[in-house]
């Protein structure tokens, strides 16, 4: 049986799940065939050609849908189903959008024939919400980018310069999304710095917070960020491998991810990492990073404060990351992936 591909994230703006279709797709190559919408992918439209003209393109096949959703009248399908952040953090999404997952999700979840998902927490999730047993629910976690590596000195340098860095900063998302905790790594931050300033130390670094701006923080009614906190604005993707490599440490406190991918990428550009204990990012780090309670505001800034005290010990997670990351690679998840793919459509 011939397997066919939802194409409809080909349509959409690149976020994590989009990336993930690519990446697999792309290494699939001739094994599927890719069916896209001739129009936009976002919004009502998408939903309609998903759920109806989708159907009407299928031949007698297996079809993938990579990107969570799928058409519910198609049984013979393979989903998946990256989290579940539409029922546990629904606040992340408009209210329409999330009763339509949370309507159609655990149904299509239901009907399919096996179901794909990137982290053990995932699985478990979804086996709970969407009332399926376990064994239909395979875990195949993300690759990294092998563009991600470690920068050399002029790359970092020149990083630097662009934005206007300066030579000792801990890097984080400047991400408003409530689930990125940004209020909580603010508070521990400046924490930090009343600290640093108590004891009279010379070299205090700054944390930088990527893709966000002054403006940004003015129109969710936040705060300015303290002299202590740089913003960057919007980072290409080509340099943020520099901009990790030159970091004292990478800190991402998340209260939810399904997989939790920019702390590997940290990992692979040899940056010691600080993440949260909870959901799938210890899963995902392992013994590779210092685990914290992201709601204990004290733990986050002890955290940072005992990293940036010890040489010893981001000497040693740079080493620990490095190993780690080499386990994540698109093209493993390629393979397993299309091992449950051909098993599905036998």
């Amino acid at each position: 049986m011939r397997v066919q591909v939802n194409g409809r994230f080909m349509r959409q703006r690149v976020t994590g799940m989009q990336r993930y279709a690519r990446e697999i797709v792309a290494r699939l190559g001739s094994r599927v065939e890719l069916v896209e919408p001739s129009r936009a992918g976002h919004g009502i439209r998408g939903h309609l050609w998903e759920q109806v003209g989708l159907p009407c393109q299928l031949r007698r096949s297996l079809l993938w849908s990579p990107c969570t959703t799928g058409p519910l009248g198609v049984g013979s399908q393979v989903v998946t189903i990256h989290d579940c952040a539409f029922r546990d953090r629904a606040e992340c999404f408009t209210p329409r959008f999330a009763a339509w997952l949370q309507w159609l999700v655990p149904r299509l979840a239901r009907r399919v024939r096996r179901i794909l998902t990137v982290s053990q927490f995932s699985k478990d999730r979804i086996a709970e919400i969407c009332r399926v047993p376990p064994d239909k629910i395979h875990v195949v976690h993300n690759g990294v980018d092998p563009r991600f590596h470690p920068a050399t000195i002029g790359e970092i340098a020149a990083a630097r310069a662009k934005f206007d860095l300066p030579e000792n900063y801990l890097l984080s998302v400047g991400s408003l999304e409530p689930r990125k905790n940004l209020p909580r790594l603010l508070e521990a931050w400046q924490n930090v710095v009343s600290v640093q300033l108590a004891s009279n130390q010379q070299v205090r670094p700054k944390l930088v917070l990527v893709g966000t701006t002054a403006a940004i923080f003015a129109s969710a009614k936040l705060e300015a960020p303290a002299e202590s906190v740089i913003l960057t604005g919007y980072v290409p993707d080509e340099l943020l491998p520099a901009l990790y490599s030159g970091a004292a440490a990478f800190v991402y406190p998340s209260l939810y991810e399904g997989f939790g991918l920019t702390v590997l990428e940290a990992m692979a550009c040899g940056t010691p990492v600080i993440c949260s204990s909870t959901t799938s990012l210890s899963e995902v780090a392992g013994d590779a990073a210092v685990l914290v309670d992201p709601n204990d505001v004290a733990a986050i800034g002890h955290a940072i404060q005992n990293l940036l005290a010890n040489d010893h010990l981001r000497s040693f997670l740079r080493g620990r990351g490095l190993d780690r990351v080499g386990q994540f690679t698109w093209d493993r998840a390629a393979d397993e992936t299309w091992k449950v793919l051909a098993n599905a459509a036998n």
